[in-house]
């Protein structure tokens, strides 16, 4: 896993390995490594689809530059509440699951961050203030953002982030308050703005070998296990959301929503963001937004 031991995440990966663990009579024993102590986040994916690792967490909108599909989860503006998100992931489950099996994975369960928002070293009231800085990106889409706003992308890992900032490699980035909280952000940062724009989600999958070698009790479990998490997960990324954002006000960050003429310019991005990434997944892109839309 990628993120920290103290990350939820993290917390509800460890309550999954002692599920299966007892679910399996100790059939199957899953231990968990996080800060990507075992792999780096960028590696994690691949490195379970090659068997060096039976299972991982990853944020697969990272991996967007395999298939836009991957990407979702990181339309700007498109899903901006738990309740829509929710109806989101539900027209992607399937696609995405296929598209995995297709990689040789199989999904256990998938928990969504806290909303995206922005984070700056200086307070900022319109996309003009953004130019030329520093900006962590992690995904295709948060390069496209930043690109649509003159900010300059540098390539981070979750685990990197404390260093980046507190050495000016990065300047801002757009993040849930949980990691900020996490990697207590405050230290070199000072704003926080809850721009709400997307909630991406993490992904627990399994080496589609090792999984067919499993028993059918044994796949159950498992299975049982990962429903428990995903809702687990979901509850505490609920919950999370306001006690992150007040931990990071109580550490002395500036936590605000966006100024009517940053939100206006940040909708516009998102609009053009959006026409974008339709163009790239396709027909099966644009099946998700219909589905999601027509609920």
């Amino acid at each position: 896993m990628a993120y920290s031991a103290s990350n939820y995440h993290s917390q509800v990966g460890e309550e999954f390995a002692k599920c299966v663990t007892t679910g399996t009579g100790g059939d199957i024993e899953i231990v968990v490594h996080a800060s990507g102590s075992l792999y780096p986040g960028d590696q994690i994916k691949r490195a379970v689809q090659t068997g060096q690792a039976n299972i991982g967490e990853r944020l697969l909108s990272a991996h967007q530059n395999e298939s836009a599909l991957f990407g979702f989860d990181s339309i700007p503006f498109l899903a901006t509440s738990f309740d829509d998100h929710a109806k989101l992931w539900a027209a992607a489950e399937k696609p995405v699951t296929e598209l995995l099996a297709s990689q040789g994975l199989h999904l256990l369960y998938s928990v969504p961050w806290p909303p995206q928002g922005l984070y700056f070293n200086k307070p900022v009231t319109s996309v003009a203030d953004m130019k030329g800085v520093k900006f962590r990106s992690y995904s295709n889409a948060t390069a496209r953002l930043a690109e649509l706003t003159g900010m300059l992308p540098v390539q981070i890992e979750a685990a990197e982030i404390s260093q980046a900032f507190a050495t000016g490699v990065a300047e801002s980035m757009i993040s849930s308050g949980a990691t900020g909280y996490d990697r207590k952000v405050w230290e070199s940062l000072s704003h926080f703005y809850t721009a709400d724009a997307w909630i991406p989600r993490n992904y627990v999958f399994v080496n589609m070998d090792a999984w067919d070698g499993l028993s059918d009790a044994n796949k159950s479990v498992m299975e049982g296990c990962a429903g428990l998490a995903q809702y687990a997960g979901t509850w505490r990324a609920k919950e999370y959301t306001d006690f992150t954002l007040r931990e990071l006000a109580k550490n002395g960050m500036t936590v605000e929503a966006p100024s009517d003429e940053l939100a206006a310019e940040l909708k516009a991005i998102g609009d053009t963001m959006t026409t974008e990434w339709l163009e790239q997944a396709g027909d099966a892109g644009q099946a998700i937004v219909d589905a999601y839309k027509a609920e």
